[in-house]
């Protein structure tokens, strides 16, 4: 499907967007894994990691919540944002918030990771609890917003969201001129719409994929249906990887996804927890499992994705619950 890219997040809109959040968000580094027989010495492959785990929140997110809050007027940041989310982009919005000094209530699911929501807290937002449907929360962010007049900062399916997340894109591609294939997770959409629309429209020639578990994969099949298909709480909400437990992408994200991502690959619950330990070793980065997705289609689905010299992995978040991650560290590989 041919979708036209003029209605679409602008290049010079990503441009400014850097340059906006350039006092909150950092410019993350790119490492070289040599994830053994796969790349590095003895290959032609080189895989490279986008260090999205150094952000100052540990995660991407920052980057379109700083966007769309550095963008309020003074009556809207004296009204308070609000945002509903599983833990990495409500710790986006209370740390933009706070430079602002907007006051910020996060809605959250009951299963949100315990270190995601005291870090939540850290940053001086207000937590609100619900259930695990991202439906529930999104119902629930309305419900205080008509009671409270907050400003509602959207998780993904925002244009300035996108914008933001695209300067992770923007970055690749001034870090690796040669990049020749980027993969990045996706669930909701922001970062995959983001990083494809900055990558696309300074390399048209790169390839970008998204990828997301096989537990969680709606996108996936609406990439497939060319469609937006929801998927229910239930079935998302079995993986591992809980930033990637939307049960939808968002439309403004689709769209951008249609224009310029050239495919979705999914992944295992086991091929996730194998490449957090992959990263571990060989990059000495900490993923989250969300920001292991990447990695793990580059280890273990080489054979659906297009040959590439230069490979970037998104590492979306590194905000990993400790115990989980010593479960992770002393499982056998698959």
């Amino acid at each position: 499907m041919t979708v036209a890219t003029d209605s679409l997040v602008s290049l010079d809109a990503i441009r400014a967007a850097a340059d906006r959040i350039s006092g909150i968000a950092v410019k993350t580094p790119l490492t070289r894994a040599y994830f053994p027989s796969v790349a590095g010495p003895g290959t032609s492959k080189q895989i490279w990691l986008k260090c999205e785990s150094l952000q100052p929140i540990g995660s991407f997110k920052l980057r379109g919540a700083a966007n769309k809050i550095l963008q309020l007027t003074p009556e809207e940041i004296s009204r308070g944002v609000i945002t509903y989310s599983s833990g990495n982009h409500a710790q986006g919005v209370a740390y933009a918030a706070r430079e602002v000094g907007a006051k910020a209530v996060i809605v959250m699911p009951s299963n949100a990771p315990a270190i995601k929501r005291a870090a939540t807290l850290a940053y001086g937002a207000e937590v609100v609890d619900v259930g695990v449907a991202s439906s529930e929360r999104l119902a629930k962010a309305e419900e205080l917003v008509r009671e409270h007049g907050y400003i509602v900062i959207p998780p993904y399916d925002d244009e300035q969201i996108i914008t933001g997340q695209a300067t992770c894109g923007l970055e690749i591609v001034e870090q690796l001129p040669d990049v020749d294939l980027v993969l990045a997770p996706v669930s909701g959409g922001g970062l995959l719409s983001g990083v494809a629309t900055a990558v696309k429209r300074l390399r048209p020639n790169v390839k970008v994929f998204g990828v997301e578990p096989e537990l969680a994969g709606d996108t996936a099949e609406s990439f497939r249906a060319g469609k937006v298909v929801t998927w229910p709480a239930e079935l998302t909400s079995r993986t591992i990887a809980d930033g990637l437990r939307t049960q939808s992408v968002g439309e403004r994200n689709f769209a951008h996804i249609q224009a310029f991502v050239d495919g979705i690959i999914t992944v295992t619950e086991a091929e996730i927890r194998a490449a957090m330990r992959a990263i571990i070793a060989c990059a000495r980065i900490v993923p989250e499992p969300s920001g292991a997705v990447s990695a793990a289609a580059l280890l273990f689905h080489s054979a659906e994705l297009p040959s590439s010299n230069n490979a970037v992995a998104v590492v979306s978040g590194g905000n990993v619950d400790p115990a989980l991650l010593a479960q992770v560290l002393t499982e056998t590989d698959v």
